[in-house]
This record gives structure tokens, sequence and C-alpha cells, in this order.
């Protein structure tokens, strides 16, 4: 993955950024970005743009790949980025559409609906490894920000899982501690409330004005 990485960098520099005889090059790369795990942004972009200036080479099978994975990488914009490069004609094909509402849901935080969507349809998202943990971080993430406390039952729900024993996986990763009375605590309020110390700065000029208004 590395090794192609560098290669692939090399390749987009200047015009040859454009040349479509890289498209199965680039084609084959977000394929193995799905099968290793890995993200290369600019090399998804640049091969979506080459599919813009070319749409007889479009491939849905790549551009799901691609959708897919720059959700995989919220709260980045990178969904944005790559949507703003599709054409109408993909826009409307059922599956990107299917895409653009879970990329929705999770902009609105409607994790509870998303994680219908994706176990009712998860071929859609089986050629992504790793796509719902990636997931699950991002879930984390706002957890992380909107919370102090909640039920370990609302938290499994808000991050898909269907066996309770795998919450206890994201509380050892994020350090969140679990209670008996089945209550998560996310941040405790010590953690939150951090010291400042606040310094003012007058300088002599800025006062002079004033005390001679006093007389």
């Amino acid at each position: 993955m590395e090794g192609m990485k560098s290669q692939i960098k090399s390749m987009l520099q200047g015009i040859e950024r454009y040349n479509p005889e890289n498209i199965k090059t680039l084609e084959h790369y977000v394929d193995l970005q799905a099968r290793e795990k890995g993200y290369d942004l600019e090399a998804n972009l640049a091969l979506l743009k080459l599919y813009q200036f070319n749409p007889t080479h479009n491939n849905l099978a790549v551009v799901v790949q691609i959708l897919l994975k720059s959700l995989t990488n919220l709260p980045h914009t990178d969904f944005v980025l790559c949507k703003c490069l599709l054409s109408q004609e993909l826009l409307e094909d059922p599956q990107i559409k299917n895409i653009l509402y879970l990329a929705d849901l999770l902009e609105m935080c409607q994790f509870k609906v998303f994680w219908q969507q994706v176990h009712s349809q998860g071929e859609l998202i089986k050629s992504v490894q790793g796509f719902e943990d990636s997931v699950r971080r991002f879930v984390c993430h706002v957890i992380c920000i909107t919370y102090q406390t909640i039920e370990e039952g609302v938290l499994g729900e808000l991050l898909g899982l269907v066996q309770e024993t795998s919450v206890a996986y994201w509380l050892e990763q994020y350090g969140w501690k679990a209670g008996g009375d089945g209550v998560v605590t996310v941040s405790s309020q010590e953690e939150i409330i951090k010291t400042r110390n606040i310094t003012e700065k007058i300088d002599i000029e800025s006062v002079a004005s004033i005390m001679a208004s006093c007389y």
C-alpha cells in the first residue's frame, strides 16, 4: 500500500494528472485502499476528475468505494469534495442515492436510523473493509463532545452494536467508565472545566483620554 502510494503521488504531478491512461491504475489503487483500510483522498479526487473529463470510463463500483471511503474519514469534509465531482447521471444512480442518504443521516447525527439502513443493505458497504468501525469512531467523536454521561443501552444503539458485550471494546478504546447502574461516564466535570489565566493589558495612552475626560 505504502509503496503504491508514493508511485501514485509521482504519477499525479503536473499535466500527467489528467492522463486518462492512469484511470486503470487509480481504480486498482482505490480497490487496494478498500481492502487494506488505507486512504488517499488526493488520488481518489484525481480519479473522479478523470471520470468528469472522460465520462465513458465511469466505473460505478469504484465511485461507490470512493464515496464510502470518504465517509470513513468523518468529520472531515472529504465526502462533500467527492460528491461535487460526480456527474448528474451518477447522482441519480440508486446506489449513489443510498450513499447520499447515509451521509445525510450521519451529518444529522441520526445514528440509529443510519445503522438500520446499513444493516438492511449490507451488500452496499461490503466492498470497504472496516467501514462500520470507522463510522463508529466518528460516532464516538460526536458522543465525546455531546455527552458527559450516557446509558449503556443507548450507547450500544448509537454505535450500531448488535451484541451488548461489544460496547466494552469501545469503552476501553476511549477510556469511558461504565457504572453499576448502567450509565457510562464519558467525561467528568473536572475534565471539562479548566482553569484559565486572564491577563489584561492596558497601556497608558488608552487610559489617558478617559482620565482627561473626568476633569
